[in-house]
């Protein structure tokens, strides 16, 4: 069983950034792709991003290209997604999930990830 843990959620302003973290404790995600999505009130979860294993590729959704960064610190098993120049259209929760396969399948299939965390809430509004 793997656990996810999001964190770095919060409210910002329009133009902000955040940076979310997805660790696993007990887990080494080196190994394994890792993949960030996100759900709006009223709206579908979307795939934002994907960092493969050992950060060999990186795919982003359209809405986010040149915004938002997805990377690794294997020395702290943590995986990030830095989201800069944020948008009202980019509060939603935001989730990490896994299926431990190494490579991503872009775009992500929400049904196709095994494991997820509880999500971390992004607020965007002045």
């Amino acid at each position: 069983q793997v656990q996810l843990v999001e964190s770095g959620g919060g409210l910002v302003q329009p133009g902000g950034s955040l940076r979310l973290s997805c660790e696993a404790p007990g887990f080494n995600l080196d190994y394994y792709l890792i993949g960030w999505f996100r759900q709006a009130p009223g709206k579908e979860r979307e795939a934002v991003s994907c960092i493969s294993s050992f950060s060999s590729s990186t795919y982003y959704a359209d809405s986010v290209k040149g915004r938002f960064a997805i990377s690794r610190d294997n020395a702290k098993n943590t995986v990030y997604l830095q989201m800069n120049s944020l948008e009202p259209e980019d509060a939603a929760v935001y989730y990490c999930a896994t299926d431990t396969l190494s490579n991503c399948r872009w775009p992500l299939k929400d049904y196709g990830m095994e494991f997820w965390g509880k999500g971390t809430l992004v607020t965007v509004s002045s």
